[in-house]
């Protein structure tokens, strides 16, 4: 069931600015819980708005692998933070929620999209990096990207 915000002055429904905050974010609060265990963590991300998803490159084992495993269920949150307005206790901020599944890629075609989608959204020279993405099958064996598919989107600003 879609979010109902209580504060409904504060919302941004204009999809521009909801796409601009998440091109602009460089990082993300993922929630993950597992059997009634929350997990949450901060990953950089890259942005792909023809395929509505988030990817993130992750180890192959640990933690948030465990808890994605067993719940693809996430959460994430990026924050433009704007700034402290002293004498007013406020402080300025633009936010999105996004709600989806998280998806450990496998196949290798799906994974370097991923790792380029991240590149060109974090680098501002994405190529000199790519020359440097694994070559062998070996090596691609190693790299672990997550696709989070975006169900939902809600945003607020203050």
């Amino acid at each position: 069931m879609p979010y109902h915000m209580r504060r409904s002055e504060r919302e941004i429904t204009d999809q521009t600015a909801i796409e601009t905050i998440i091109r602009q974010g460089k990082y993300t609060t993922l929630a993950l819980c597992r059997d009634n265990e929350p997990y949450g963590v901060i990953l950089s991300y890259g942005y792909d708005q023809p395929m509505r998803a988030l990817y993130f490159h992750c180890a192959n084992e640990g933690l948030k692998t465990d808890f994605v495993r067993i719940n693809p269920s996430a959460c994430a949150t990026i924050i433009e933070d704007n700034g402290y307005v002293q004498g007013v206790c406020v402080h300025k901020f633009r936010s999105v929620v996004i709600r989806g599944k998280v998806e450990i890629l496998t196949e290798h075609e799906d994974i370097e999209y991923g790792l380029i989608a991240l590149l060109n959204h974090l680098e501002d020279s994405p190529e000199a990096r790519q020359s440097q993405m694994p070559k062998t099958p070996e090596e691609w064996e190693k790299v672990s990207v997550w696709k989070l598919t975006i169900d939902e989107v809600s945003a607020k600003e203050m």
